[in-house]
């Protein structure tokens, strides 16, 4: 008797309406313009409007971007506060820097394969 063959993840199953690929977009603004210091409160509303929204995307390629999003938010604000909380010893300001870029990456990342509709995390099993 042989086993059978596990079944492979599909993300982009469903094709999902319009107005969700726009809140996914309106996030993506609402990150690219959060990371300005002044402009930090839309950083959390994009994150709020990810927890919110995540329900409505399942089963299309827009989950993972919405994964991609949280993530990008809990990862930067984690590495953020580390940065800030050792600057007094100037590695902080190396720390502050690096993070500022990666998330600047996963902002621009995620944005351009939105804009192909591609899922994230593409070769790699959920």
């Amino acid at each position: 008797m042989s086993t059978p063959e596990p079944i492979p993840v599909v993300h982009a199953s469903i094709e999902p309406p319009k107005s969700l690929i726009t809140v996914t977009t309106a996030v993506y603004v609402l990150l690219a313009i959060g990371i300005l210091p002044p402009f930090f409160p839309a950083f959390i509303a994009a994150v709020i409007i990810s927890y919110v929204k995540r329900d409505d995307v399942r089963g299309t390629f827009l989950e993972s971007h919405f994964r991609w999003q949280i993530r990008t938010f809990w990862f930067g604000l984690l590495w953020f506060v580390i940065g800030v909380s050792t600057w007094l010893i100037l590695i902080g300001y190396v720390i502050t820097a690096i993070n500022y870029i990666w998330i600047m990456y996963r902002i621009i990342k995620g944005w351009l394969d939105l804009v192909d509709r591609k899922p994230m995390y593409r070769g790699r099993t959920a």
